[in-house]
């Protein structure tokens, strides 16, 4: 795989005010040339463009290519679960939102040191271990945004996962 992805966090609008107001038509001439180059990694969430995104992805890549043709990671919303039941409902949501059987990579999103405890409270490592050994996930993970030492705590207590996605900002100086 080549190593830079596609993320649906921040696409093109019709109207900047309005992030549902997604600019599919400039969104599908981006993913073609994206393919074209011969990148396959598209990266969405649940939350991204008011829950739009996922929607965005389905119309403009799945519909448009076939499915061995790029992976599609989303990611799990752990800040926002009030219940254990919720995970299944919105894992099934998100597979019809990206209208797909299964997803290629699967995160718990955005793990620091609140979010973690919500996922150890949910037992959200377990639940998309569980989906992973359904077929429903081939790679499960988390995304981090937080302190090292934390993400060495969670990697020792989940050796399970199989990859973690780090944000990392880039500051030029001088």
């Amino acid at each position: 795989m080549k190593k830079l992805g596609f993320g649906f966090m921040r696409l093109p609008l019709k109207d900047i005010e309005n992030q549902e107001s997604i600019d599919l038509e400039q969104l599908k001439q981006m993913i073609d040339l994206f393919l074209a180059k011969g990148f396959t990694y598209f990266d969405t969430a649940y939350v991204y463009h008011h829950f739009q995104s996922e929607i965005a992805l389905r119309e403009c890549l799945v519909k448009r290519h076939p499915r061995h043709c790029y992976t599609i990671a989303t990611k799990l919303p752990v800040r926002s679960l009030k219940t254990v039941e919720e995970q299944q409902q919105i894992f099934d949501e998100q597979l019809e939102k990206c209208g797909v059987t299964y997803f290629d990579y699967y995160l718990l999103h955005n793990l620091g040191e609140q979010h973690y405890k919500m996922a150890q409270k949910f037992d959200s490592f377990r639940f998309i271990s569980e989906k992973k050994a359904e077929g429903k996930i081939k790679q499960i993970g988390f995304s981090f945004h937080d302190r090292a030492e934390l993400l060495d705590k969670i990697l020792t207590e989940h050796p399970e996962v199989d990859f973690v996605q780090l944000q990392i900002n880039y500051i030029g100086l001088g």
